[in-house]
């Protein structure tokens, strides 16, 4: 069965070890929150307490000049804020 490509795959993988990749706050397991750098599989820290998922993307994204996006608890996008060098 094919699989399905909806495009976005490319499109953060083009990213994956750049300096434009960008950070996601997401629900990860347990009621965790995770920080994910786009185009890596492992978070960059997980915690039980959404606002230091969120000050912690926040820290990275400032310190690279790129973006943040945080999720709410279904995944879907609800932040995004943009920081430049």
């Amino acid at each position: 069965m094919a699989k399905h490509d909806d495009g976005r795959g490319n499109y953060f993988e083009k990213r994956a070890g750049t300096e434009d990749a960008r950070f996601h706050v997401v629900p990860g397991d347990e009621k965790k929150w995770a920080v994910k750098k786009e185009g890596e599989e492992d978070p960059v820290c997980t915690t039980d307490d959404r606002k230091e998922a969120v000050d912690e993307a926040e820290k990275r994204a400032k310190e690279a000049g790129t973006k943040v996006i945080i999720h709410n608890e279904h995944g879907k996008i609800e932040k995004l804020d943009e920081y430049d060098k």
